[in-house]
């Protein structure tokens, strides 16, 4: 892992939150009032020689300009003339030349909204990069959306950003940027650095702040304990929006803050490492799951402000839980609003459609190669670790980033520079966001949502590696997913679908998901997947579920599963809670519970989880019986558990297995409880092992193999 280090190399001249009507002046505001951006002239042309390709350098408006009615103030206490919008500037000429050449991964600590004191008066700094732009404006409430008189100014320096101080506008006011294009468009976009949005189907940004005085040092400061990839990685994935509503308002969300209440409790009463939240970035269409952002510094305000998400961030890791967030970087949706077109040309989108927009999902995708993007999305995924507290970023839809042809048809792409369909732009890309998130934030994880067969996701960049802590490992899920299904009297038939995942299983850092992609669509919920009668599918889950915790990798559960959701997943409702009147499905609950308790104090499963050592197959060839039997190893061989699974509803007592060491063994989990709702075939002594060889092992034991269940096994005495 890199050493830590600064990326930007820029000094910061955030102002310090504006919480009254008279504020602190920000430290840095008088070097900024003498820099000489704050003194430019407005809408300075740059020359010629400064343009970039593809672009058209900005001119002002005269037109426009024209009509423009500049008012002034004047400060009573100093008697100082304010302009409307005044030639104040948070950048530094090396921040510019960071941004220019794709560098400055803290962009949020300069675009956008900032309320400060400036002339002894409080206002806001605006700033937008629109380079193709001849005009830029604020409008908002505070202006009557007055296209004509808060012009921002136009750097001289070729950086294609417009700015400027608006006094007397603070903390809650709704804003948007007007912009003429110089081919003539006329557009009103939201801030994409905007730190709060508004409701839904509302479209404009909020000034706001990040300020909160977090009270998680004694987690910050521990965190890699939590996070290493030899600990364990429990993970409850959610969204936020369906996970439960009151029933007296089921139509009503549960705010941060509510969710603080009820969430953190229930999360750690499972024994789940760590909670994932799908995309919680301000999206405007709900039903796209958060997937199709158009606010990515903005926590969606659906379910409170930025100070209550970061509150229930603290909760969590007040009581021992990471937060990891899905963070999409492969495409955003085509709202007029939004990031599509901004300044009248392709700006963050490429331009190229073969490119630029995804078949799939009617979006357009980022432009990978152009350096103000590349530090846009960068800087975004710094922020949320850095504001919010973050512990990891699971990227999605990795895949669809990697290669030109993804989800195309013959001629519908074009071939990379060296003829093949790999998208280098995108690798690059994601090489360099691991190495800065590694870099600043060395205690956190990234993970990729990446189905291909994309060599070195996983690892380090400096190997040739993408960078990735982790990656999904998705072939193992639809093997196994599909074994499942298959009615246990054919399951000898496919016995090499549970088998084949070793193959592969340590050329990357998997982790194992069950996710929310699995039970919609008509897919059925993870229960209803299982064959059989009602207890057969009850067995089936508890017993997939142990195959999944004992299996070298990470884990990861979508909500619902841990306790046998009927229906499949929806957005628009909250989960089933009323089924944990059953005992059945408090039995898979509490399976759930044990098996992450078993996953978390045996070591065996964890300490090796990426490591071919940890893993040795017992038995992996009893295809009639449908019987595996596996070990798991950690660092101090005295951990070492065996593994029974019986993937059929026959039990087999006095059933002879090898194990790696002689002694007395006892049986420390078994799927088939009564208290799961199993039928009890357990093993409830310490069984002896006989010096009689068995599966090329010099030792073995007789145990009980449960009706579709699983035993698991951990030596207590050696032999006298």
């Amino acid at each position: 892992m890199a050493k830590k280090t600064t990326i930007t190399g820029a000094e910061s001249s955030e102002s310090k939150p504006i919480k009254a009507a008279k504020p602190k002046a920000a430290k840095k505001t008088e070097a900024a009032q003498s820099s000489p951006e704050a003194e430019a002239p407005v809408a300075k042309k740059p020359k010629a020689s400064a343009k970039k390709e593809n672009e058209t350098a900005a001119k002002p408006a005269k037109k426009l300009a024209s009509k423009t009615k500049m008012e002034t103030i004047i400060n009573a206490t100093t008697n100082t003339e304010i302009k409307a919008v005044e030639p104040y500037s948070r950048f530094t000429d090396f921040d510019i030349d960071l941004f220019k050449g794709g560098k400055h991964f803290k962009l949020y600590e300069k675009f956008g909204s900032h309320v400060l004191e400036y002339k002894g008066v409080v206002g806001t700094y605006f700033a937008v990069w629109a380079p193709n732009a001849q005009y830029v404006a604020v409008i908002g409430n505070f202006n009557g959306w007055n296209k004509g008189s808060h012009a921002l100014n136009y750097r001289w320096d070729a950086s294609g950003i417009w700015e400027g101080w608006v006094p007397n506008v603070g903390v809650g006011e709704t804003y948007k940027y007007f912009i003429k294009s110089h081919n003539g468009a006329e557009l009103e976009k939201s801030d994409p650095f905007a730190l709060r949005w508004e409701l839904p189907p509302h479209t404009a940004s909020i000034v706001a702040d990040t300020f909160y005085e977090w009270k998680d040092q004694d987690w910050m400061a521990s965190r890699y304990q939590y996070t290493a990839l030899d600990k364990p990685y429990s993970v409850y994935e959610m969204h936020i929006g369906s996970w439960a509503r009151s029933p007296e308002s089921p139509d009503e969300f549960l705010s941060y803050r509510q969710l603080a209440e009820k969430l953190v409790p229930y999360v750690k009463e499972m024994g789940f490492t760590h909670v994932e939240f799908m995309p919680i970035m301000e999206h405007p269409y709900y039903p796209s799951w958060g997937y199709q952002i158009t606010g990515f510094f903005a926590a969606s305000c659906r379910y409170g402000t930025p100070q209550d998400l970061m509150y229930l961030v603290e909760q969590f890791h007040a009581n021992g839980i990471g937060v990891i967030l899905d963070w999409v970087p492969s495409h955003f949706p085509g709202d007029a609003h939004g990031l599509y077109n901004f300044d009248g040309t392709h700006l963050y989108e490429h331009e190229d459609l073969r490119k630029g927009f995804h078949p799939d999902w009617k979006s357009y995708i980022f432009n990978y190669g152009r350096n103000e993007v590349r530090a846009f999305l960068i800087s975004n995924a710094l922020f949320w670790l850095e504001r919010y507290h973050i512990d990891g970023l699971r990227v999605d839809a990795v895949a669809s980033m990697l290669y030109l042809d993804y989800s195309r048809n013959e001629g519908e792409w074009e071939p990379n520079v060296f003829g093949g369909n790999e998208n280098l732009e995108a690798v690059s890309f994601l090489k360099e966001f691991n190495t800065a998130v590694y870099s600043n934030f060395p205690d956190v994880q990234t993970i990729a949502e990446e189905s291909t067969s994309f060599a070195g996701v996983s690892r380090p960049v400096y190997t040739g590696g993408l960078g990735f802590g982790m990656k999904w490992m998705m072939g193992w899920m639809h093997d196994t997913l599909d074994y499942f299904e298959h009615d246990p009297i054919h399951r000898k038939y496919h016995q090499d679908q549970l088998t084949f995942s070793m193959v592969y299983a340590f050329t990357e850092n998997f982790m194992l998901p069950f996710s929310h992609d699995e039970v919609v669509y008509g897919k059925g919920s993870m229960l209803t997947k299982m064959p059989g009668d009602d207890w057969q599918k009850f067995a089936n889950l508890r017993l997939l579920y142990s195959f999944m915790f004992t299996h070298p990798g990470t884990k990861l559960l979508f909500m619902g599963a841990e306790f046998g959701q009927v229906g499949e997943w929806s957005f628009e409702r909250s989960l089933d809670w009323h089924l944990l009147e059953h005992t059945s499905h408090q039995g898979i609950k509490e399976t759930v519970k044990a098996i992450n308790a078993l996953y978390k104090s045996e070591p065996a499963l964890y300490e090796k989880g990426f490591d071919w050592t940890g893993f040795e197959w017992i038995d992996a060839s009893n295809m009639a019986d449908s019987v595996i039997v596996y070990t798991r190893k950690g660092i101090d061989p005295a951990n070492d558990l065996v593994v029974v699974l019986n993937m059929t509803p026959v039990p087999h007592q006095n059933y002879r297995i090898g194990v790696p060491a002689a002694g007395e063994w006892q049986e420390v989990f078994n799927s088939d409880q009564h208290q799961y709702w199993g039928s009890g075939m357990i093993n409830y002594n310490p069984i002896k092992t006989d010096a009689e060889a068995w599966h090329g092992k010099e030792n073995s034991m007789q145990v009980t193999a449960p009706p579709l269940g699983a035993a698991i096994f951990k030596r207590i005495a050696k032999t006298k």
